[in-house]
């Protein structure tokens, strides 16, 4: 009797390249890790949960879908809400950025208006130039591009201007990405005379120069310095992201960018090709909601409630890390940015931090060239100061 086997199925052709170019992020990674409520974790980015204004926000849901149900449920124009985009253009107008409406388009989160950014301008093997370290995500969406990402040194106030004119002479970048308000993942801000000398490099040097601010409206103390899109000369090359994550609701994925209009064309066509629009009932809630509501008295509440978590995170660290550890003071934002002494290795020390139920983020993958290991970001942000204190002991127990 003859058994008759099965055929050889034909392989499937293999994923993009780009896929296997481009790791997942490791704070994702360690967000799963640590989802486990008793875990007290320093490692996501994560607004505070209990500081949401819910009820207002509720509130604008209620009203647009009482009110407009036939336009809100429906589709959309891929620009945005014209409401919305109107108030946040009044709102960077009162910030001291004159704008237009019409110069803006709404966004799945400030993430979003990156990738969409990188599709419009980078070709494959195109130069960008990064603060080193720099916003993990930024990473992998210039990889997905295929760009080569090239790290600027930085010090205590962002890139270093004489190391920046050097790569551009020498790598002939397309685009200059940076985060000057409470930079993601070092908490460091630009001040106004590195932010001048910047821009008039982008301006001398012909280069895009993308500036991402989801943290900017997080300050509670310092005087605010004004966005790099604002100084003169650089009209026709700068690029301004925005988010509502930081200052409403993460999960209303609800972004934006201003840039001049050949490029901000290019991401309304790029954005129509990735998801038409975004949800036309959560713009339309978020218009309702800056219409009705006191935005300005919500971030008071929320910067008090930062500031004395950042405090408490600032005063245990003397305990709770290594003697020889370093660590700034941000003015505003999310993050502590920390160094241990050398010969510590802050990604092998996560594991046994975890076995003690406390969690950060390794510095080492937020860097686009040679990492440092002893490196940590430390998000004061999610817990109470109570809970802060305890994450602190219980992380000076596993670094003993």
């Amino acid at each position: 009797m003859s058994i008759d086997l099965p055929a050889a199925r034909t392989p499937l052709p293999p994923l993009a390249g780009r896929v296997s170019a481009v790791g997942a992020s490791p704070v994702r990674e360690i967000l799963a890790l640590t989802a486990r409520p008793e875990v007290i974790s320093f490692a996501g980015g994560l607004p505070a949960p209990e500081l949401f204004d819910a009820e207002r926000i509720r509130a604008a849901y209620d009203r647009v879908l009482a009110e407009a149900p036939r336009r809100v449920l429906q589709y959309a124009t891929t620009e945005g809400d014209p409401a919305l985009r109107a108030a946040v253009a009044g709102r960077l107008g009162g910030r001291g950025l004159p704008t237009e409406a019409d110069e803006l388009l709404v966004t799945a989160g400030s993430q979003q208006a990156l990738t969409l950014v990188a599709t419009a301008l980078l070709e494959p093997g195109d130069v960008v130039l990064v603060e080193d370290p720099t916003y993990l995500a930024a990473l992998q969406c210039f990889g997905f591009a295929g760009a080569r990402v090239v790290p600027v040194p930085c010090d205590a106030d962002g890139v270093d201007p004489a190391a920046l004119d050097r790569l551009i002479a020498a790598e002939r970048p397309k685009l200059l990405y940076l985060i000057p308000n409470f930079h993601n993942p070092t908490g460091r801000t630009m001040p106004v005379e590195r932010r001048r000398t910047v821009a008039e490099s982008a301006e001398r040097h012909g280069l895009w120069l993308v500036e991402d601010d989801p943290y900017g409206e997080l300050r509670f103390e310092g005087e605010p310095a004004p966005w790099l899109a604002s100084f003169p000369g650089v009209e026709d090359r700068a690029v301004l992201l925005g988010s509502f994550s930081k200052i409403m609701a993460p999960g209303m994925r609800l972004g934006w960018l201003r840039a001049p209009a050949a490029l901000r064309r290019a991401c309304v066509i790029a954005k129509q090709a990735a998801d038409l629009h975004s949800s036309a009932v959560d713009q339309a809630a978020a218009a309702r909601y800056l219409a009705d509501s006191d935005l300005a008295a919500h971030l008071t509440r929320v910067r008090a409630a930062y500031r004395e978590r950042r405090d408490a995170l600032l005063a245990g660290l003397p305990a709770a890390l290594p003697p020889g550890s370093t660590w700034n003071q941000p003015e505003g934002g999310m993050f502590v940015w920390a160094s241990l002494p050398t010969g510590h290795d802050a990604t092998a020390l996560l594991r046994t931090a975890i076995t003690h139920d406390v969690a950060y983020v390794p510095g080492a993958p937020f860097y686009a060239g040679r990492p440092d290991p002893t490196t940590l970001r430390l998000s004061f942000t999610t817990h109470t100061p109570e809970e802060i204190a305890e994450g602190l002991r219980r992380l000076r127990r596993a670094l003993d």
